[in-house]
């Protein structure tokens, strides 16, 4: 379980940065434009991965198939909704409606996914880790 915590802090940490910078270019630039973006950047991104790998640091799941599938899910799935999200509200790059809305309804789906996979987990017998 150790790598999973190590994984999901890694993505954390990446995701707090990408936060911290999207705020402070909000405040330089005196635009809100990225409000939405930057919200679930920190909240799914830094926070709830945070939060997980805080869990398997502390908690050994008795099922380590379902942890697997948990911490990519939960990595995949923080990836495609933020990405999703800033291609979906910001439209950098001129795609088609029906594939940006998809990508973010896809990625916020595997999130889901993840959030499901953890209630499941944490209703299962999980030794302390320590």
């Amino acid at each position: 379980m150790e790598n999973y915590s190590k994984a999901l802090l890694r993505f954390s940490a990446i995701f707090a940065f990408i936060g911290a910078f999207i705020g402070s270019h909000m405040a330089g630039a005196g635009s809100a434009a990225f409000t939405t973006v930057h919200a679930h950047i920190l909240v799914v991104g830094w926070l709830t991965l945070f939060a997980w790998a805080v869990y398997y640091k502390i908690f050994t799941p008795a099922r380590t198939i379902i942890a697997t599938l948990h911490v990519w899910t939960a990595i995949i799935g923080a990836i495609g909704l933020t990405s999703g999200m800033w291609l979906y509200y910001l439209r950098p790059f001129n795609l088609a409606d029906g594939f940006v809305t998809a990508f973010f309804i896809v990625g916020g789906s595997i999130l889901l996914l993840s959030f499901a996979l953890f209630a499941v987990l944490t209703f299962m017998k999980a030794e302390d880790g320590k």
